[in-house]
């Protein structure tokens, strides 16, 4: 099992050379690891204060120096996607110093208030939830891949807008793709341990460790979804990790419909417009594989792209080319990881334009020098559905072209769609006002009548901080706290809903911010 999550981009300057952790290290943790490594998370151990990180020093050391975490496979220099989890090397210098010369800890009262990470589903109740039966994990030595299909009981068809993915048991679910069965034939299948998915269903979505809910842009301007027919059937993908054998899951997925009639929602597909099942992997060799679909009959904006391979993926590139042989760069993994795939959502929408072509090359390596290589020796290994086989594809979230789709915002857009999803928790010693913000906003925090201390920071909603709001602030009776809507580069961040997560004298609170 992996047991780091991903380290996110955060700008940091470090103006000492001697860091703690509450004044440099935190901050970085917490935006960074937190999000696997928390009490509901899928990491093996907690990494929410000082003493969780001191703990496992030796572990983030070895995972940070040898480049085994972040998992964010993307070459960000070839093209960069929302929601990067990529981490700059001023900050790996800085959390490998730190740990190298004593991890002093400095005033724990400066320690910034972590992120909030609520057990349950993210985005509320939803429209229609699914739930597999429990599963008891069969991953001994080898992963668990198993299978799930369950009926909808949907008597017309809805268009979704937003899918969670919320694990039975996090520290198990390694990931889980969703997938809808238009004519309700596939079957369940946990017996060989080995089920990768249906080859001929839609594929939605899914969950990875770190990754947020697939939320649609839903605004005046733009509003996105994908078809769900009547009477079809849900497919989960399920991966459990070597070691969680006799453990058990049962994991869902809630659905978020557009209201009747949807007349005005643009459709989205999801395909693996570029796949090669035509390729053998001979042993000890490091083979070249390539895909392509030619001359794109419409204009078509591409809204993320997901490239699958197994287990002996090693490398793959997805671009376009148009009619004036122009490069559309989409995305480049040049160390292919099995374990850490998602959908990556482009910042804006990709335009290709009618009569361009699609091409993805990449390549396969089948010799003993491949640790994830299931074979040894190795064999001849085909393409097929089971993990242990091979595939070639890269899906496509993707729909015809409108003017100006390219100009979107996505990941603004995306933010402020969980807005009328999100349910803001009452906290008597937290208020914020005005709420939705515009250019300002008040946080009030309520204390005691003696001395109180309070740290306070805002949060994106994938976990990265924007801003501190207070450092250990001293105060008593109460106190106010503004936010100017500005991140610590004094840039104006996007419109979107944000947290603000406070600690007050060793507590923690939280309340939603929404930014327009």
């Amino acid at each position: 099992m992996k047991y780091l999550t991903a380290f996110a981009s955060l700008v940091f300057i470090c103006t000492s050379f001697a860091q703690t952790f509450s004044d440099d290290v935190a901050e970085i943790i917490f935006e960074n690891c937190t999000n696997c490594h928390n009490p509901n998370g899928i990491g093996p151990f907690n990494l929410m204060d000082y003493q969780d990180v001191t703990s496992n020093a030796a572990i983030i050391y070895d995972a940070i120096a040898q480049d085994r975490m972040p998992p964010w496979p993307p070459n960000e220099s070839y093209k960069s996607f929302a929601h990067s989890r990529a981490l700059p090397s001023n900050e790996k210098t800085l959390v490998l110093n730190w740990l190298s010369n004593g991890m002093p800890e400095g005033d724990p009262a400066n320690t910034p208030a972590p992120p909030v990470f609520n057990a349950g589903p993210a985005l509320g109740s939803g429209d229609l939830e699914l739930q597999m039966p429990t599963y008891t994990s069969k991953a001994t030595t080898n992963d668990d891949y198993v299978c799930f299909a369950l009926p909808t009981g949907l008597l017309q068809d809805r268009k979704i807008k937003a899918m969670e993915v919320v694990p039975g048991n996090a520290p198990i679910v390694h990931h889980a793709l969703v997938y809808i069965d238009e004519n309700a034939t596939y079957q369940t299948d946990t017996v060989g341990g080995d089920c990768a998915g249906p080859a001929d269903a839609k594929l939605v979505g899914g969950f990875t460790p770190g990754a947020s809910p697939l939320v649609l842009p839903n605004s005046s301007d733009l509003k996105l979804g994908m078809n769900i027919p009547a009477n079809s059937n849900i497919v989960f993908a399920m991966h459990y990790p070597a070691g969680s054998n006799g453990m058990k899951d049962s994991t869902k997925v809630i659905f978020h419909f557009y209201d009747e009639p949807s007349n005005d929602v643009r459709e989205i597909n999801a395909d693996p417009i570029l796949q090669n099942w035509n390729f053998v992997l001979p042993p000890e060799e490091v083979t070249e594989v390539t895909a392509s679909f030619n001359d794109v009959l419409y204009d078509a904006s591409i809204l993320s792209i997901f490239p699958h391979m197994h287990l002996l993926g090693d490398r793959i590139r997805t671009y376009g080319l148009t009619p004036t042989n122009d490069t559309i760069r989409m995305i480049d993994i040049p160390h292919w990881d099995f374990e850490w795939q998602d959908f990556y959502m482009f910042k804006n929408m990709v335009k290709v334009p009618t009569g361009s072509s699609l091409h993805a090359d990449g390549a396969f390596n089948n010799t003993a020098a491949n640790d994830h290589n299931p074979n040894d020796p190795a064999i001849t290994v085909y393409p097929g559905l089971n993990t242990t086989d091979e595939m070639f594809l890269v899906y496509f979230h993707h729909l015809p072209y409108q003017q100006g789709d390219e100009n979107y915002n996505i990941e603004e857009m995306t933010s402020l769609s969980v807005e009328e999803m999100l349910v803001n928790p009452t906290d008597p010693n937290l208020t914020v006002y005005p709420n939705p913000m515009n250019n300002q906003v008040t946080v009030d925090v309520k204390g005691s009548v003696n001395e109180n201390r309070v740290s306070a920071a805002v949060y994106d909603l994938s976990g990265r901080k924007v801003c501190d709001l207070a450092r250990g602030k001293k105060f008593t009776g109460s106190t106010s706290l503004k936010w100017n809507g500005e991140n610590e580069q004094k840039a104006v961040v996007d419109n979107g809903v944000y947290i603000v997560s406070a600690v007050l004298n060793g507590e923690r609170h939280h309340l939603k911010i929404v930014k327009r």
